[in-house]
């Protein structure tokens, strides 16, 4: 097994087991990214904004199907000569109706072009509604590690309060004896005042990341349990790289909106092209009975019927510079989309280069703050033996107390920032989606559903149902609190 996939496994194994001494607890990782899979916001608006886009196809199938369309009117004349000579007559009043159909033949192409554009689109929203459940789910999985290892972090500053609190009384009784100077007491006093001042400083850091953890996920952190082990995570950083140029989100979506402009250019293209449409058109008017005051000699019928069919044929021969300028400016994005789409692969494979880099360090800096804890331990209860038998000072104490808090504090930071990591070098990778994380929610969303149900939907009328509200509320949480869950990192 490669070196690399060793100190995987045992950065795995640390946090599967960091809390093997705690009772059973209530929340998992996996339940956690379910519930924000369901009800974040962010993640829910995404979804509406991919059935907005769908839309784009059937708007664009429209502008080559037939319309239909009936207009009406009535006339009622204020002045009406009658010419005998002439034989002209106008009847006071009459009502109209027209029926028109029309059928596009031959629309230069845009029709087409616009469709096929929809449809990148369509393919470039589903990348990115992946890209944003990536995304929220990097947001909860840095969330929950976040409370996991502020919580231990409170553990060890309250830890070292009361240590210290014990060191000082210690301290102020051998004074009292006049075993120790006051410089020793002074020295354990303003250890315990920056003690307590770094207590209050973790505390609101807890504070802050559960409140961070409520936005996320819509409900407080209930004994989160230990993260289970990442999947899929890569030998090499080139190997990341390869998974990533082919399925990270981000670069599909670019991809995909490269090629609908370029359709887009077609279909601007297309306005200079002749157009053929087909059409039948019948009329009636009725001349409501005001005929019968005319001269019948006239020859003035009560009522007109009309019908015709025929083909249109429309050339553009000038339209004011309207096509080119348009055909430039699609030009001109499709070059923009182009450039993104390089400037999106260069940053997906940065992001993985760094993940991987920032996995891999986390993974060292564990090992080494690992052995900085144990070393920690043993030295204090070195240097307090030490100083009962006269060869250590108290300060000796003091910061022996401080260098295990350090170490313990880097420790758990470590544990957290390699998961962290790790879960976003796979994010990066486009394998950190719902599908990829067996999540226990129910059916997963499909992105095509709506898309099947609208792509070809004829009818004028179907306008849908009501907006209405998925992701929950968190005005009813209570303001969180620095109180300590069972759970956390170990030290061990």
């Amino acid at each position: 097994m490669p070196t690399m996939m060793r100190r995987a496994a045992a950065t795995v194994s640390t946090l599967a087991l960091a809390m093997t001494a705690q009772p059973a607890l209530a929340t998992t990782l996996q339940e956690a990214l379910a519930q924000a899979y369901r009800t974040n916001p962010t993640l829910n608006a995404a979804r509406a904004r991919l059935r907005a886009t769908d839309e784009g196809v059937p708007l664009a199938k429209a502008e080559g199907r037939p319309g239909v369309s009936v207009s009406g009117s009535y006339d009622q004349n204020l002045h009406r000569e009658i010419n005998t000579a002439l034989g002209t007559s106008i009847p006071l009043r009459s009502a109209s109706g027209q029926a028109t159909l029309s059928l596009p033949i031959y629309q230069g192409g845009i029709v087409r072009n616009s469709i096929r554009a929809a449809k990148e689109g369509v393919e470039a929203g589903q990348a990115e509604l992946r890209a944003t459940e990536s995304s929220v789910f990097a947001q909860v999985v840095a969330a929950y590690l976040d409370v996991i290892a502020d919580s231990a972090v409170v553990t060890f500053n309250r830890q070292n309060v009361r240590s210290l609190e014990v060191n000082l009384q210690a301290s102020t009784d051998r004074f009292n004896v006049g075993d120790l100077t006051r410089t020793d007491v002074a020295q354990s006093d303003t250890r315990l005042a920056l003690a307590r001042a770094n207590l209050e400083s973790a505390e609101a850091q807890l504070i802050s990341s559960k409140e961070r953890y409520i936005s996320l996920v819509g409900s407080e952190p209930v004994d989160l349990q230990p993260p289970p082990p990442l999947p899929g995570l890569p030998a090499t950083p080139e190997s990341a790289v390869d998974v990533a140029l082919r399925d990270n989100p981000d670069i599909l979506a670019a991809k995909n909106t490269r090629d609908a402009a370029h359709y887009q250019v077609n279909a601007a293209r297309g306005q200079i092209a002749p157009r053929i449409s087909g059409f039948v058109r019948g009329g009636y008017t009725d001349y409501l009975n005001s005929e019968k005051k005319l001269n019948p000699l006239l020859g003035v019928e009560g009522s007109a019927k009309s019908a015709s069919a025929g083909v249109q044929l429309t050339v553009p021969l000038y339209q004011g510079g309207r096509p080119g300028a348009l055909s430039r400016q699609a030009v001109a994005r499709e070059s923009q989309a182009i450039e993104q789409t390089v400037a999106t692969e260069r940053s997906v494979i940065a992001q993985t280069r760094s993940a991987y880099a920032n996995w891999q360090a986390s993974l060292l800096t564990i090992e080494s703050t690992r052995k900085a804890v144990a070393s920690g331990s043993l030295s204090l209860e070195g240097v307090q033996a030490e100083n009962k038998a006269g060869t250590r000072t108290i300060l000796d104490i003091l910061d022996s107390q401080r260098d295990l808090l350090n170490a313990q504090v880097q420790y758990v930071s470590a544990q957290r920032n390699a998961y962290v990591a790790g879960f976003s070098l796979i994010a990066a990778m486009g394998h950190a989606e719902a599908r990829d994380l067996s999540l226990d929610g129910g059916a997963l969303y499909d992105p095509n559903a709506y898309y099947k149900t609208v792509r070809n939907k004829l009818f004028d009328f179907d306008f849908g149902g009501k907006a209405t509200q998925v992701s929950t509320g968190t005005a009813s949480t209570k303001p969180q609190d620095a109180t300590i869950m069972p759970g956390g990192f170990g030290t061990q």
